[in-house]
């Protein structure tokens, strides 16, 4: 079936970006202005570094780093030599980090000293020690045995690591014919991305990607309506699909300024809305419940905002999508995940103002939705609670290196099953309502408590263990550890954090953690986690609003 959309990879695009807004400003990051001209320069000279260090085709290449312009060079230059990005969540810790460069067969770690109270190197080395004795030039690790090389922006650099400043001198051995031969050999098919997201299995699935994705990028902007002249302020790691979607795919596609900040601050936010004259917001709901419920909010001029786009549209959303709108600027919802696109519901701006918590959106052009129920298959009636299921262009071309894992999420007539319960309007408007699946959403980070439970079950005083999620004011929902302890033992939350630290990411670890002699069970044999979570909440007095 033809398309109207022409397929093209990301360096066509980041190179059509120069030619059509060379001297405009593309990037702003804690006084750095970069134009669009410079933003490909910059691309071309990570590139030929890379390729000087004999980065490959297909290579994949964990890129470990804080927002920072690094990120952005480094994600183009990659993608442009026809090499596979992995972006690592930078709040993972050793056991995270160890998992994603071993099983997606990364060649290359890109990563930086340290950045805030974070030493990256240190939990580099505490994964990778060869990189403290190793000669740079024959990284070898048992561990990881397609592991050639490693990367570190940044004045500490080890004897077995590679300086970033070194990769780019050595870069100026390539001549640029060298470069456009390896950009011509890369195809819009060909899989560019492989970001990895908590699944049901207990350890994180690789999902791929190609350079087609960026048709989603120019859906959203047409649905939203968006024009170059945009500011967006982009407060979302880049690690994270909607970061890197509507932060550096959205500059160099449509032509919008992107303002990047480190981390998210509701204080920085807003003094960038007001400097920065910013035209777009972007928020999940924990991140506009801080934006709207701050105590010098009036202080600051935000008249610059026309829209902002919510990943909201679940009940528990409602709040803080009624204060963003009447507070900030109209918003719409959206909704996506990394299997489908970083946006493959949007409302429409001119919809009702109540559409903004009452649905998740409608699909963009080229996705299909249906809601079935999960235990028969069979679609449900408008109006009635589903699972999800997706069909489009947009699509993952599947998981790596796990086929059985894709089968099962992709069917034979090409529909993904999101695992996400949701009903859907006669108008086609969806909204989400949870997770069939036992996934949490942690301030917008999925866990997956599988994976939790595994780690902590090799707690000395932990006999079993059950994650659920339990309701949480700021990050609308946080993980909460239901124990058995061992016989003669005693077991507090105090101790299961510490056994966490360094090893699991922060947004992993429990928050909360409650004693039974019992886990509510099946028939079947299986923990009931409706009734756990149930009676974690009664426990903790948190309440489920």
């Amino acid at each position: 079936m033809s398309e109207w959309y022409s397929k093209g990879t990301f360096a066509e695009c980041l190179d059509r970006a120069a030619e059509n807004w060379g001297p405009r400003e593309a990037l702003v990051h804690e006084g750095r202005r970069i134009s669009f001209a410079e933003l490909k320069t910059e691309v071309d000279t990570v590139a030929r570094g890379l390729i000087a260090l004999g980065v490959g085709r297909n290579d994949k290449v964990t890129l470990w780093m804080p927002n920072r312009p690094e990120w952005v060079y480094a994600f183009f230059a990659l993608s442009k030599i026809g090499a596979i990005v992995v972006p690592a969540n930078t709040r993972f810790r050793a056991n995270d980090l160890e998992y994603v460069v071993r099983q997606s067969d990364s060649t290359t770690l890109i990563t930086v000293d340290r950045s805030g109270p974070v030493d990256y190197l240190a939990l580099t080395r505490a994964v990778i020690p060869e990189i403290a004795s190793n000669p740079h030039t024959a990284l070898d690790s048992e561990k990881f045995p397609a592991l050639e090389r490693v990367i570190v922006l940044g004045s500490d650099v080890p004897s077995g690591a590679i300086a970033w400043s070194d990769m780019v001198a050595r870069g100026r051995a390539v001549t640029a014919a060298s470069l456009r031969d390896r950009v011509r050999r890369v195809k819009p098919d060909d899989t560019t991305l492989i970001m990895y997201t908590s699944g049901t299995t207990g350890f994180p699935k690789g999902v791929m990607h190609c350079h087609n994705l960026q048709r989603n990028v120019v859906d959203i902007a047409n649905r939203l309506g968006y024009r170059s002249s945009d500011v967006i302020l982009m407060n979302w790691p880049l690690f994270h699909v909607l970061g890197l979607y509507l932060g550096p795919l959205f500059t160099v596609c449509v032509g919008t300024r992107m303002v990047l900040t480190t981390i998210f601050d509701p204080v920085e936010s807003l003094q960038l809305i007001e400097c920065e004259r910013v035209t777009r917001l972007w928020g999940f709901e924990s991140q506009l419940d801080a934006l709207t419920t701050h105590p010098e909010l009036d202080a600051f001029d935000l008249a610059s905002l026309r829209s902002g786009l919510g990943v909201v549209g679940m009940p528990s959303s409602e709040p803080a999508a009624r204060r963003a709108y009447d507070l900030l600027c109209p918003i719409v919802s959206g909704y996506g995940m990394t299997e489908t696109g970083a946006g493959i519901a949007i409302g429409y701006p001119e919809a009702p103002k109540e559409d903004a918590w009452l649905t998740s959106g409608y699909a963009l052009p080229g996705i299909e939705f249906k809601v079935i129920d999960p235990a028969t298959g069979s679609p449900v009636a408008d109006g009635e609670q589903g699972e999800l299921c997706v069909r489009g262009y947009s699509l993952m071309q599947g998981y790596y290196k796990k086929p059985e894992e894709t089968a099962k999420t992709i069917d034979q007539a090409g529909w993904l099953h999101t695992g996400d319960l949701t009903t859907q309007r006669e108008d086609g408007s969806i909204r989400f309502l949870g997770r069939i699946k036992d996934l949490l959403k942690v301030g917008g980070e999925n866990v997956d408590p599988a994976e939790v439970e595994l780690f902590l079950s090799a707690h000395p005083a932990v006999d079993q263990i059950q994650i659920v999620g339990v309701p949480d004011k700021r990050l609308s929902e946080v993980a909460c550890a239901c124990v058995i302890p061992k016989p003669g033992h005693a077991v507090a939350q105090d101790d299961l954090a510490a056994f966490c630290e360094g090893k699991l990411a922060r947004f992993k670890t429990p928050r909360h953690m409650v004693t039974m002699d019992e886990f509510p069970m099946t028939a079947s044999g299986k923990p009931q986690k409706v009734k756990l979570r149930a009676l974690a909440i009664k426990a903790l007095q948190l309440g489920d609003d």
